[in-house]
Order: C-alpha cells, then sequence, then structure tokens
C-alpha cells in the first residue's frame, strides 16, 4: 500500500513562491505517475499537473502553466510541485495522487486513473 503526504504549503503574498512535496512511503515511487491536483472552497478538484514515472514527462493545466514546475526524486520517494508568481486564485487545498503505471514515459493529469491520494496541504495567497 502506498501512501503519501503532502507538505510546504502554507500562507503566502501574492507574487510568492511555495514549494510543495509529496513524499511516498510503502513502497517505491518507480512505476508511478503522480499528479497534483487542487481544490478551492466550493469549486470542483482540479488537476494541474502531473509527471511520469520515469520524470522523462510532465503537463500542465493552463491556469498553472509558466508558473508551476513539478519534479521528482526517486531516490527520495519524493515529488515537488514548485509555485511561483502566486495568485489569490491559487488558494486551495493541494493534493498528490498516485497512478501505477508500466508505462514510465508518459503522463496526462486529464486521464489519470487515481489508485491513492494524500490527504493535502492548504495554500493561502493572501497580503
Amino acid at each position: 500500500q502506498l501512501q503519501l503526504v503532502e507538505s510546504g504549503g502554507g500562507l503566502v503574498q501574492p507574487g510568492g513562491s511555495l514549494r510543495l512535496s509529496c513524499a511516498a512511503s510503502g513502497k517505491g515511487l518507480d512505476y508511478n505517475a503522480i499528479g497534483w491536483f487542487r481544490q478551492a472552497p466550493g469549486k470542483e478538484r482540479e488537476g494541474i499537473s502531473c509527471i511520469s514515472a520515469s520524470g522523462s514527462n510532465a503537463n500542465y493545466a493552463d491556469s498553472v502553466k509558466g508558473r508551476v514546475t513539478i519534479s521528482r526524486d526517486n531516490a527520495k520517494n519524493t515529488v515537488y510541485l514548485q509555485m511561483n508568481n502566486l495568485r489569490p486564485e491559487d488558494t486551495a487545498v493541494y493534493y498528490c495522487a498516485a497512478q501505477s503505471t508500466f508505462v514510465r514515459t508518459f503522463c496526462d493529469v486529464r486521464s489519470l486513473i487515481i489508485e491513492y491520494w494524500g490527504k493535502g496541504a492548504l495554500v493561502n495567497v493572501s497580503s
């Protein structure tokens, strides 16, 4: 069983940066594509980024493209989400999630079949 724990959330001013981490335990991430999702109050959950199991492929939702970078360190069993130039509309609970896969070089956040979820980390962008 894979457990995912997010960290790095908090309060940040508009224009600021945060790096979220998703630490996995229970088994390795070598055969898991990882996605980041977020849910703002009163809104549906949105997939914002994913990274392939090998780390060679990543994609981003239009809402964050150019401001967000996803990366992973399989040796540390951790996936990161670097967020820059944050806006108040980025305020949400951010979740990482995993899909088992033998296709290690592809990921599309729109088509992930999620098997494991973290519990989320709150990001609050406010002055």
